[in-house]
């Protein structure tokens, strides 16, 4: 019985964190297409499998700065929007989407604190538009940080401290969702649904 719900428990961290990795990049580029469109630049590709990082492409981008911005601001404020919503309901799913929240917080601020070691991505598209990479950097800090602060106290939903008990429910709706987050990714991408947006 104890083996079991360790190996329930390892599941259910280990699909929640597929599932939170695979829609922060949703999120994440949710905000570079939302701010090409509000500032007339033009789509050229969403690239969103589950088998490689997610990037958005452009065929026109008159403001490359605010695009690039969009993807870590928009990546951290929607999730936070839904850890809040679900908190104030107070949704059963409230636990996971902290989790989640908090995910989306760590992963772009270090996504945007590598800019003072070695920038890559939008870290590095920032620093070629001519923000300096220290200020890149301060600005992951407080993502990261705030992500941590969300995580801090969850250990117990996910079975740390508890012998490895969750709730069953909760590891089963996890692992549904992870895969249909994979399929209609992988779907979408076949449809070229995802590469002329």
């Amino acid at each position: 019985m104890r083996v079991a719900g360790r190996v329930t428990q390892v599941v259910f961290i280990g699909a929640t964190l597929l599932v939170c990795w695979l829609l922060m990049q949703v999120v994440h580029e949710f905000g570079h297409v939302l701010h090409a469109g509000l500032s007339g630049g033009k789509v050229f590709q969403v690239v969103l499998t589950p088998l490689e990082i997610s990037r958005t492409d452009y065929s026109y981008n008159p403001y490359p700065q605010f695009v690039v911005w969009g993807g870590p601001v928009w990546g951290c404020v929607v999730p936070l929007l839904l850890a809040w919503a679900a908190k104030w309901r107070q949704w059963p799913s409230a636990p996971l989407l902290r989790c989640f929240a908090g995910f989306c917080l760590i992963a772009n601020g270090v996504y945007l604190g590598a800019a003072a070691v070695s920038p890559v991505g939008d870290a590095q598209e920032l620093v070629d538009c001519g923000v300096p990479s220290w200020a890149v950097a301060l600005c992951g800090l407080p993502a990261f940080a705030a992500g941590l602060y969300l995580w801090n106290g969850l250990g117990p939903y996910f079975g740390v401290g508890s012998g490895g008990q969750v709730d069953r429910r909760a590891v089963a709706g996890v692992v549904v969702a992870l895969i249909v987050v994979v399929a209609a990714e992988l779907l979408l991408g076949w449809a070229g649904m995802l590469t002329a947006v």
